[in-house]
């Protein structure tokens, strides 16, 4: 044998031995996914065991009287009819007030159950949706820079309603599907025992079909949820970025895109709705063949004597009825299904852990001075290798204000970051008045440490709601001094409504630079110990930005404040100035000390002057 063929029998070899771990690792994970599937129902249903108890109740009693209605038929046929054509009637008026009788249970326990059924279905909902939005909020920045908002709105909208068809609809056709072939096989057998053979016979097929359909129902819905996820973050993302799109006219590129994430979720759900109608036809097949083969042969038994005429009648209409509950079976399994793949993606956005956890046994911290430092922080930022902060020390007294300076890339808003937690350093600490800020309470943390960044977000509502966020029990005549120190009041009393006025979606009614003074307003009223300006007069024009410099230097007195700004004449007002280059420190000083060095900070403001001649 050639070299070439061994080689090539080995590489084949090595693919069937990758093929197999893959496999392993995804019958692994799809078992993992099942099971935090179930804890997550299992969590959802407990609290309402007693009423979910009461619909099966229900719907037990009511498949219990629907089945005695072929016996009542039989009995009628076979009994009340031939007595009545002997003069007595009374058999068959006992059959006609137990069928009236049985089919009145049916209808009120139906009744029952579909109401009490569907509100435990509703309040799991509710519990649901409510858990979603709670943990997403809960769960750190880290996080949502990775996982987008439109998965988030994916697992609160189009998942969730996949679990409202199941608790609507699919818990309703299992129970009755169950009950009904649970009870007919019984009554099946009750009828007659060779007839009921030929039934039993058929589940052997019946399993593997089953087994058969689990499995692939399972492979396509999962790509239905992945799939309509994806057209739901690009929507939402090109909705949010419309400016964007109809500047830059990326209409052609976002339409061929959401038609390719379109055709991905039709494919999808053609497949699944191909493998229920495989399903479906295979078990109709069984079916037609298993009743036809009752019906010749008891129909030979019946012309023999050996059954009666209305037995074989009752035995055929259970029979029909026997695999009729298939179909809801199968509309059942697809609408568990989906709601497992849903309920699959939901668990685990519920099972991410915040990547800046609440402190076990937190110091408390109610009065915070503002003295920050540093000790010894490295930091690398998960979803990247690179180190953006090696071995960083630095000591910022209380009151000081410090202007952060560098190119993109330095870690300046990387030291932002950590000073207001959003990320917890990869070894080192930082320190707020001698505490570790991962042992300070996240109350007491928001209470101390704000920041104010150049896109700050404003809800629909009125501005003076939007100021208020710093601080939710502030009076008015409070939110419009914030508002006055900034020097934001002027222009808010000239809106239509003042500060009732509503900012409308993202702010929208406003000026980009007036959306940032309320957000500086809203900083201001919230009275931090440490203040951190990430770009916040980046938005703002020369006018505007005097006026605020000039708020800053009364607001900043006292106050512990970091300034990252590439306008150096917000970073003149600063009391020191930290050049920063690869994460490391090379400058430190006052302003005037570093004009004075004529080093980098001094070549950037003399570049920073020139452009004002």
């Amino acid at each position: 044998m050639s070299d070439q063929v061994v080689a090539q029998a080995q590489e084949e070899e090595w693919r069937g031995v990758a093929a197999e771990e893959i496999s392993e690792i995804s019958v692994s994970t799809g078992l993992r996914l099942q099971a935090r599937s179930r804890r997550l129902l299992g969590s959802l249903v407990r609290p309402h065991i007693a009423r979910a108890s009461l619909a099966v109740g229900s719907v037990i009693g009511g498949n219990l009287a629907n089945l005695a209605l072929p016996l009542l038929i039989a009995a009628a046929i076979d009994k009340g009819i031939p007595a009545a054509m002997r003069g007595d009637a009374s058999v068959l008026l006992w059959c006609v007030a137990g069928y009236a009788a049985c089919a009145g249970v049916t209808t009120f326990l139906r009744w029952a159950f579909l109401r009490i059924s569907g509100r435990v279905g509703q309040d799991m909902l509710l519990d649901l949706r409510g858990r979603i939005f709670r943990h997403s909020q809960r769960l750190s920045v880290g996080f949502h820079e990775s996982y987008t908002s439109g998965k988030v709105i994916a697992r609160l909208t189009s998942d969730v309603d996949a679990l409202q068809d199941l608790v609507e609809e699919g818990l309703d056709s299992l129970f009755n599907a169950l009950l009904s072939v649970g009870g007919i096989a019984i009554i099946l057998l009750w009828l007659d025992m060779p007839l009921a053979s030929v039934v039993v016979a058929g589940f052997v097929p019946l399993y593997f079909i089953w087994r058969w359909f689990r499995r692939r129902s399972m492979e396509a819905y999962r790509g239905t949820r992945g799939a309509i996820a994806k057209i739901i973050v690009q929507f939402v993302e090109s909705m949010n970025g419309i400016r964007a799109v109809q500047a830059f006219r990326r209409q052609p590129r976002n339409e061929a895109i959401m038609t390719g994430f379109n055709a991905q979720f039709r494919d999808a759900n053609v497949d699944a709705l191909g493998v229920m109608a495989t399903f479906v036809a295979t078990i109709r097949m069984i079916g037609n063949i298993s009743l036809a083969i009752v019906l010749a042969w008891g129909a030979y038994r019946v012309a023999g004597g050996s059954l009666e005429l209305g037995v074989l009648t009752a035995f055929t209409v259970y029979l029909r009825r026997f695999y009729d509950p298939f179909d809801e079976l199968a509309m059942f399994a697809n609408s568990y299904s989906s709601a497992t793949a849903a309920l699959e993606k939901i668990s685990g956005v519920l099972e991410e852990e915040p990547s800046v956890p609440e402190p076990s046994s937190p110091v408390a911290l109610p009065h915070a001075r503002g003295a920050i430092r540093f000790s010894e922080v490295e930091f690398q930022y998960p979803a990247t290798s690179r180190q953006v902060l090696p071995l960083f020390s630095l000591d910022v007294p209380a009151g000081q204000t410090v202007a952060l300076v560098g190119a993109t890339g330095a870690g300046k808003t990387t030291l932002a970051k950590l000073v207001s937690r959003f990320y917890d350093p990869t070894s080192g600490s930082v320190l707020l008045d001698g505490v570790d800020l991962r042992s300070v309470a996240d109350t007491d943390l928001r209470r101390a440490v704000v920041m104010v960044t150049q896109e700050n977000f404003l809800f629909s509502g009125s501005v003076a709601d939007n100021i208020a966020l710093g601080k939710p029990s502030a009076s008015r005549a409070e939110i419009e001094a914030a508002a006055a120190e900034v020097g934001a009041h002027e222009f808010i009393a000239a809106l239509p409504d003042g500060y009732d006025t509503d900012v409308r979606k993202r702010g929208g009614r406003l000026s980009a630079g007036q959306r940032q003074m309320v957000a500086f307003a809203r900083a201001f009223l919230a009275n931090p110990a440490v203040l951190v300006l990430d770009e916040a007069t980046s938005s703002l024009d020369v006018p505007t930005e005097r006026a605020v410099q000039a708020a800053l230097e009364t607001v900043l007195a006292d106050r512990t404040a970091f300034i990252i700004a590439h306008r150096l004449s917000t970073v003149l007002i600063a009391d020191r100035v930290l050049v920063l280059d690869g994460g490391i420190v090379v400058e430190d000083g006052s302003p005037e000390e570093l004009i004075g060095e004529r080093g980098r900070f001094a070549a950037l403001h003399t570049a920073w002057r020139d452009s004002l001649a």
